[in-house]
């Protein structure tokens, strides 16, 4: 199992390479800084095209809280900083209204240097209040995507959608209308039914399981397939990197064929164009 060292300098050329000013081939890398790239170096280049990377952290047996709705320790430490890692990667970041309501997150990046992304609640029905903490003006893009005439406060953007049968939203119209908006890397960070409709529409080119070492034994689960399958055979197996984070275990899946070519190129066209930019 690689193990991963996110060290000043590393995260400092992770930043480099979103901001499309470094690459990720030069340097001289310990091993664990090297596995760090491999996790973070795909995911902040803007030059291959957009993506969706679904994130969950949960517990050893699958959950990802408490019966009584208790999230808050989940993951340990270093899994939060990877999870801010990601959202200062990502040009947004999406959650239902349901982890919006009870969670009340602030979907900011506090635990990393980076910048914050724009907050996305998927709130079909517009339930979420005004003064809820992803909605407050800090400075950062707000973005409520929903199907009622609901207004919103000043400043904050309304994507609104035809609903489905069911009362949802297609996941594929919401990427759509976010890559309306400028918003191509985007980060789906929960709960797990939404990050499961992402998934189940085949539109996460990514997905990031960080597995906590704790048993809680009942709950909610961290990822629940639409799609029932009878038999094994027919279950997804997707190409894994498993890395030892620090606290947590991080199962990195590689899930589509675009997902694929970024994982194993990051490092050529990205070197050549700094180069260039350097001479």
């Amino acid at each position: 199992m690689d193990k991963a060292d996110v060290t000043p300098r590393v995260w400092q050329r992770i930043l480099d390479i979103r901001a499309g000013q470094g690459c990720p081939c030069c340097g001289d890398w310990t091993a664990g800084e090297r596995s760090a790239l491999n996790i973070y170096a795909p995911l902040a280049r803007r030059d291959m095209g957009p993506m969706a990377i679904g994130q969950i952290g949960q517990s050893l047996d699958g959950r990802v809280a408490t019966a009584s709705g208790d999230a808050r320790d989940i993951s340990g430490p270093d899994g939060l900083r990877h999870l801010h890692r990601l959202r200062a990667i990502a040009d947004a970041v999406v959650i239902g209204v349901r982890t919006a309501l009870h969670d009340t997150p602030r979907l900011t990046v506090r635990l990393c240097a980076g910048q914050n992304p724009a907050r996305v609640i998927i709130d079909p029905r517009g339930r979420l209040t005004d003064d809820a903490p992803a909605l407050r003006d800090d400075g950062t893009r707000r973005i409520v995507v929903q199907t009622v005439a609901r207004d919103r406060p000043a400043g904050v953007e309304v994507v609104r959608l035809p609903s489905l049968t069911d009362g949802t939203l297609a996941p594929r119209q919401i990427l759509a209308g976010l890559h309306e908006l400028g918003l191509h890397n985007i980060l789906v960070e929960g709960g797990g039914i939404t990050v499961s409709r992402f998934f189940e529409a085949g539109l996460l080119s990514h997905l990031h399981v960080a597995v906590a070492p704790l048993l809680i034994g009942g709950g909610p689960q961290g990822f629940n397939r639409i799609t029932q399958i009878g038999s094994l055979a027919d279950a997804p197996r997707p190409e894994t990197q498993v890395c030892d984070i620090g606290s947590d275990i991080l199962f990195n899946c590689t899930l589509t064929e675009a997902a694929r070519h970024r994982s194993e190129n990051w490092h050529s066209t990205a070197g050549a164009e700094w180069a260039f930019r350097q001479s």
